[in-house]
């Protein structure tokens, strides 16, 4: 849940990670690994663990001791991409991943061993890291997970200028289906980012040996080549400024603060190179506002999921860059190094920093009659509630308890959920419409559906639909018993809830709200909800959460609940709800909640 600092408040940020991926700057000669002697490759691409560099440099942050083991290391595919999809039919039925291979216009399915994957955020004790010291004793042995998605770089100049893949694993304990992938001639990063917890290795010399396990070997055909990598670890202050430049670091600070609190900093529709990075995890990281619920992408906003990603891989001409700068005494963490390099997407260079533009309206408010057509229309449905906690009145309301919860309204398809906003001149409303489109895109209606309302408050500040969900406390007959204030939301793609269903979209746009919502000028709106994602809300503050101050302990029901007025139109109406049961219990000041698990889902 998100801390009382996260809720619209002062927020410190974080001491930087610089948590540098290693370039990806392999030849198709350097890949090409054998497989085993005595394992012989199956059908299907053949994958391979690089190191991208031989050297690595972590920091260790004084007041915030750790380092995060970004060493460089990849899996690279070549012929053909390395994909898994990976789904449950229920939240009784356990996770099942199969591989999809894909020769030509033949198309077959290896389902991997029952068991071997239990969630989706992605393979399960894929690779080892030892770690020695200089004197070759051994300081460090973990295992840790893998997923397919993570920040990624192609390997060659030939290979398909973009990645078809999701950026990330869904962490959602509700998700429901997702796809992952390397993509032919690409290679993605084996760090997991924010989602791996860093070490404790002091200041010092030490090497870095990374392995597959046997397991995954054998399975996907992996030859056994542990890559090792030289690893300084250096102890920094922030205080210092050491490594990044004068002038960088507030630019860092004051972009990454600004876009947590104000989901203002992705506004500018073409941002420089510097603030783009900044926002994504690196050089500067906040704190996560919400549980990790990624999916869908990086998002900043307050009441939203999820944590960033795992920073992005920078690509090879940069790192090339700022080594050069630093062979020539020049600081290659300064302005004359990062900041004189650009950051993105482009000919020639791919490294997964990418942030989805805003989606915009439609030039005017419609026109003519209004129809609601004969053609697909979104499917809304809700996730039961997690992240159950309970929590004060702060000191907004002193000696109250609130039961606080998030909560995720996903859209099943076949067709994306598109509402506009239009203002009036001197209208403190927007007008709100549905959109509906045929098979081909083309828009082919429109429907009122309500309005939008601007919510000035601090960590919100965007345009808000009315009526999207509705959340309530349930007695254990199932009767409503309390109501949550939150009923008008800003639709923004947080989650990827399931990427297998009809039409699902692995590149949703509008993923933060401050592409999504609009600004308080701003005279139109236009909100998305795509194929396959769902939007998460946390309701921690008082009045969205529940006020349980004065309910008596017992069991009850948290509802959530999409679309309650049906101002929006769908292809089912009856699976728009979703309830999780809570055991209340305690005293007053000091209550409590137990949260059963719900089927083959054990999460609070």
């Amino acid at each position: 849940m998100m801390t009382r600092s996260q809720q619209g408040r002062p927020n410190r940020l974080t001491r930087p990670s610089i948590a540098i991926a290693a370039a990806v700057a392999v030849t198709a000669g350097v890949v090409a690994a054998a497989p085993d002697a005595k394992t012989a490759a199956p059908a299907g691409p053949k994958l391979s663990l690089i190191a991208a560099s031989k050297s690595v440099t972590l920091d260790s942050w004084k007041d915030d001791p750790g380092v995060y083991l970004d060493l460089g290391t990849y899996l690279t595919s070549e012929k053909g991409a390395f994909e898994l999809k990976v789904t449950r039919k229920s939240y009784k039925d356990p996770v099942v991943a199969k591989q999809i291979i894909r020769n030509g216009k033949k198309t077959t399915t290896k389902t991997l061993p029952a068991g071997l994957v239990k969630d989706f955020a992605g393979l399960p004790g894929f690779m080892t890291v030892d770690v020695t010291d200089a004197a070759g004793k051994s300081v460090l042995k973990k295992t840790e997970s893998f997923c397919p998605n993570n920040a990624s770089g192609r390997v060659r100049p030939d290979a398909p200028a973009n990645s078809k893949y999701p950026q990330s694993c869904p962490s959602n304990p509700f998700t429901l289906g997702s796809v992952w992938g390397v993509e032919n001639g690409w290679a993605a990063n084996t760090f997991a980012g924010y989602y791996s917890a860093p070490v404790q290795l002091p200041a010092g010399k030490y090497t870095a040996k990374v392995s597959v396990t046997k397991k995954y070997r054998d399975l996907f055909g992996i030859a056994n080549k542990p890559q090792s990598v030289k690893v300084v670890v250096r102890e920094r202050s922030w205080e210092e400024g050491e490594g990044v430049s004068a002038s960088a670091a507030p630019s860092s600070a004051k972009s990454a603060h600004g876009a947590h609190a104000g989901h203002s900093a992705a506004a500018d529709p073409a941002p420089s190179a510097h603030d783009a990075h900044a926002g994504h995890g690196a050089p500067a990281r906040t704190d996560a506002p919400a549980a990790a619920t990624t999916g869908a992408g990086p998002t900043f906003n307050v009441g939203h999921g999820p944590y960033p990603p795992a920073p992005p891989a920078l690509p090879w001409a940069l790192k090339k860059q700022a080594a050069e700068k630093q062979a020539a005494g020049k600081d290659a963490f300064g302005a004359q190094g990062f900041s004189a390099a650009r950051v993105g997407d482009r000919a020639g260079q791919t490294d997964g920093s990418r942030q989805a533009p805003g989606v915009q309206p439609n030039a005017k408010r419609p026109t003519g009659k209004a129809t609601v057509p004969n053609v697909p229309k979104p499917d809304l449905r809700s996730l039961p509630a997690y992240g159950i906690t309970v929590s004060d009145g702060y000191e907004d309301v002193p000696g109250k308890d609130y039961l606080a919860f998030s909560a995720n309204v996903w859209n099943a398809g076949p067709a994306k959920l598109v509402v506009d906003g239009f203002r009036s001149p001197g209208k403190k409303l927007m007008d709100a419409y549905q959109y509906f489109y045929d098979a081909k895109g083309k828009q082919v209606g429109y429907t009122p559906t309500g309005t939008m309302e601007w919510d000035p408050r601090p960590g919100h500040e965007h345009w808000h639909f009315t009526d999207f969900a509705s959340y309530r406390l349930l007695k254990a007959d199932k009767k409503e018993t309390v109501r949550s204030g939150k009923e008008a939301f800003c639709l923004a793609n947080t989650d990827a809830v399931d990427y297998t269903v009809k039409n699902a979209n692995w590149h949703p746009s509008n993923t933060d709200l401050s592409t999504a919502c609009g600004q308080e000028n701003s005279i139109s709106v236009r909100e998305v909800l795509d194929v396959g994602s769902g939007d998460t809300y946390t309701q921690a503050l008082p009045g969205q959460s529940f006020d349980i101050t004065n309910l008596p302990n017992g069991t009850y029901y948290i509802q959530v609940l999409a679309n309650p007025e049906n101002r929006l139109k769908e292809t089912n109406h009856k699976n728009n709800s979703a309830l999780r049961k809570v055991v209340l219990g305690g005293k007053k000041g000091a209550r409590t909640v137990k949260v059963p698990a719900h089927h083959l889902v054990n999460a609070n």
